[in-house]
């Protein structure tokens, strides 16, 4: 099949207008207090057969480019993971992520048999493909709800690493091999893809933040997409290796996240949006391979069958599981429970048997899609409710200090930007008494849209902007010293922990 200029010139036009309508439909879907996953679906369906009648059934590529889609998420939620929050939450997350995921898939699949009458291959399908949590939907929904850093933290580790091993099971069990291996055959490949996918992210992470540290790159915007790009090399490295690219992705951009990197403020920004720009075009791609006319009456009471099944069972029961040991409260226990959010990430497993040829793949397809957009309306809307009303829910809390890093070409130094928020402790404290190492100087305040020259006597306030000049070697101890200040003020200790620094 040909691909000419004028076929470019039409993608280009319906793509760029489709992606402008998807942005500002994240604005309707905010006011709605809808998913903006659903209303990015049904463009898609609009756009299809069912619609304007653009053609796509090809579950191959839909397949690949879902992939793709999933690893930019991924990498998304690494960079805006802060890893001190979620450190205490891993261990939880890593067994919600394993653990609870294979006691969902059994619970599933004896539902999906016994209950709705599937095979026994697609019921451990449909198990495997609706087990993992989306973290699409999980990382936009955690930008609204504020939680205390435990359950934020196992929410965020869990939808960033039970991909890997869902789509090992799912890719086994299309392919033929499920039955051909033993428990301990499948154990032992989700072991060494999860953990050889691991290992090649946080190598990948730690190489490219020592490298990123000591080049100075003659652009600014070279260096996010630097970082994305070192990102989607973890899993381009761990898929080559026949390992979980997912967990190195994800792994790879949460060490990238948390180093002290050139332009970390705009890294994040600029990762924000293209993960942005991946889930509008996985949505509407998804939405295009749907094939309304198959929907039947039938299609929905399965999909809210196996919704009820899988929101009322199998993940309270894979939650209760994982957490033996862990000392949560029932509360938590209900929250997790509840906050299991499904979006893409299910639909894009549901491609894998289509592409296989499995036979019903379609109809589990059809289903899945359904119980994704029948359950994503009832979960996500409702969840900020359910945290108040569990009691786990936090008044947001502001960061206390701002700091934004450039390189300064010909020497060895960087620049740090400075932003002094309203819960600071530096508000009030002079110059002089931040007590900054040696050679560390601040060369410029920004108040009020006025800049001077600040002295050992200036007095900082709440909102002013610092322009800190710090030799390399020097910046750890400098953001640490800033910090330090920000949260105890002018008495606060030369030495003490910092609770940002990675």
């Amino acid at each position: 099949m040909s691909f000419d200029v004028h076929q470019l010139d039409t993608f280009v036009l319906v793509g760029s207008a489709v992606t402008f309508l998807a942005i500002l439909a994240v604005r309707l879907s905010s006011s709605a207090g809808l998913p903006s996953l659903l209303v990015y679906l049904l463009m898609g369906v609009l756009l299809g057969e069912s619609g304007l009648g653009i053609p796509f059934e090809n579950a191959e590529l839909a397949h690949a480019l879902g992939f793709a889609a999933l690893a930019l998420i991924l990498a998304e939620g690494g960079f805006t993971t802060n890893w001190h929050e979620i450190r205490g939450s891993m261990r939880l997350g890593l067994v919600l992520a394993t653990l609870g995921v294979a006691v969902s898939i059994v619970v599933m699949a004896f539902g999906g048999h016994y209950l709705l009458g599937l095979s026994w291959e697609l019921a451990f399908l449909l198990g495997a493909v609706t087990s993992p949590t989306d973290a699409a939907a999980v990382f936009s929904v955690l930008r609204v709800v504020p939680l205390p850093q435990r359950l934020r933290g196992a929410l965020e580790a869990e939808s960033g690493l039970n991909d890997a091993p869902t789509v090992v099971v799912v890719v086994l069990i299309s392919a033929g091999a499920f039955t051909e291996l033993s428990p301990a055959g499948i154990f032992g490949i989700v072991v060494y893809e999860l953990a050889f996918g691991a290992a090649v992210g946080v190598a990948v992470g730690y190489a490219g933040a020592w490298v990123m540290r000591r080049v100075a790159l003659p652009a600014s915007g070279l260096y996010p997409l630097s970082a994305l790009c070192l990102s989607l090399l973890a899993y381009g490295v761990a898929s080559a290796a026949h390992a979980s690219g997912f967990a190195a992705v994800y792994l790879a951009a949460l060490v990238l996240g948390n180093k002290r990197l050139p332009h970390r403020g705009a890294t994040r920004s600029f990762v924000e949006g293209v993960a942005w720009l991946a889930q509008i075009g996985l949505f509407v791609m998804l939405g295009l391979l749907l094939s309304p006319g198959q929907i039947t009456l039938t299609t929905v009471g399965m999909a809210v069958a196996a919704g009820l099944i899988l929101t009322l069972v199998a993940r309270p029961v894979s939650v209760v599981v994982s957490s033996l040991g862990q000392r949560l409260s029932a509360r938590e226990i209900a929250f997790l429970s509840w906050a299991g959010l499904r979006g893409a990430v299910p639909v894009v497993l549901a491609t894998i048997p289509l592409a296989a040829g499995v036979t019903g793949a379609e109809r589990l397809f059809d289903l899945v899609f359904v119980m994704v957009v029948i359950y994503t309306l009832l979960t996500g809307p409702t969840l900020p409710l359910a945290a108040r009303l569990l009691g786990v829910a936090q008044v947001a809390q502001p960061r206390g200090l701002e700091v934004e890093a450039a390189p300064l070409e010909r020497v060895a130094a960087d620049l740090l930007q400075v932003s002094i928020s309203p819960t600071s402790k530096m508000h009030g404290v002079e110059v002089g008494e931040l007590r900054l190492p040696t050679g560390v100087s601040v060369a410029m305040v920004v108040r009020g849209g006025m800049t001077f020259v600040p002295e050992r006597r200036t007095v900082l306030h709440q909102g002013d902007d610092l322009l800190v000049v710090t030799p390399r070697l020097l910046r750890a101890a400098t953001e640490r010293r800033l910090r330090q200040v920000s949260a105890g003020g002018r008495l606060a200790k030369w030495i003490g922990a910092d609770p940002d620094d990675g």
